[in-house]
């Protein structure tokens, strides 16, 4: 198979009809053969049975139902998980992505030799207040702390040799990072392609203000999970033990203050009057505690096998 299109929805039965017709449309032109994954993150109107309608006029449609609405990341994970296509492209449901993108996204797959390319909406109609500035913002920090040069890190629109998506683990909110995420995995040749972006025809986004903040506090989590995931004693054992040891140093330097003061026969105040005694003990008892935190994290992060576990009502 040529191409699987992964699609997460919820709530789009507006839009899906147009959407499956004008996929199936630029791909009979182009002759590749291709499947449709749609992924319905517990929409609460009709999309499921749009769905249904689609898979009987098609063999290309599939479709996969969550019991509840999980998020986008917990729907491209499942879908990625299907996907058989040797190039597996992703695209949002409400038609602000074009699907006459495909081919050439194909092309610098198949022929450019990359593992990834992004789509970078160059020329965007959303809100500029509510989403271009912010969005901007956002992506500066993400390029900075990525090291990735992209524009535009967030785009729906992107595609991905098949074993680019078989071996990353897209999780919590992490499709915002996914360019990352495949960096992370080894796939370093990622592109970028201007795309055209398209004006809502149905709905209202799903997405409000809060996905910046926890966009920032993903990309922090991100950060830390590529340097020190595999080994938390690593950060926290060594910032740990600096602490209790200068901790200790600080206790030995009150206790021998103290005590010399004693064979001198000299005035002295009480070692709990001192400041010093207690910023030492805060010390080591910080310093035990982020080490013990390192060590749990070690046992924690080799007991993980649950995190995407999604319970899945149906699939065609």
């Amino acid at each position: 198979m040529d191409i699987s299109i992964v699609i997460p929805l919820y709530n789009e039965a507006d839009s899906l009809v147009k959407l499956h017709d004008w996929i199936k449309g630029v791909m009979q032109e182009n002759k590749f053969s291709y499947e449709i994954i749609f992924i319905n993150d517990g929409s609460t109107d009709n999309s499921w049975e749009v769905i249904e309608t689609l898979k009987e006029r098609s063999s290309a449609v599939r479709g996969i139902k969550f019991r509840s609405n999980y998020g986008k990341s917990p729907a491209l994970y499942c879908g990625f998980q299907a996907a058989q296509g040797d190039v597996v492209i992703t695209m949002d449901a409400d038609l602000q992505d074009s699907p006459d993108e495909i081919p050439e996204l194909y092309r610098m797959i198949k022929e450019d030799g990359f593992d990834l390319v992004s789509g970078w909406k160059k020329k965007r109609y959303d809100s500029k207040l509510a989403k271009n500035i912010p969005s901007k913002i956002y992506n500066a920090t993400a390029r900075k702390v990525t090291g990735l040069k992209l524009h535009d890190m967030n785009c729906g629109l992107k595609a991905y040799k098949n074993e680019v998506v078989k071996n990353i683990e897209v999780y919590s909110e992490m499709h915002r990072y996914i360019p990352y995420l495949a960096k992370n995995a080894g796939f370093t040749k990622i592109g970028e392609k201007v795309v055209t972006h398209r004006k809502r025809e149905f709905g209202t986004t799903k997405f409000g203000m809060s996905r910046f903040i926890n966009g920032y506090l993903d990309l922090m989590t991100l950060w830390f999970l590529n340097k020190f995931g595999k080994k938390p004693m690593h950060f926290f054992g060594l910032y740990g033990s600096l602490m209790f040891i200068l901790g200790f140093i600080a206790i030995i330097v009150v206790g021998a203050v103290k005590i010399h003061a004693i064979l001198t026969n000299t005035r002295a105040i009480l070692v709990t009057d001192s400041p010093y005694f207690y910023i030492a003990l805060v010390a080591m008892i910080l310093g035990t505690q982020m080490f013990l935190t390192g060590f749990l994290g070690e046992i924690v992060s080799r007991n993980s096998s649950e995190r995407n576990n999604y319970k899945i009502e149906k699939e065609i």
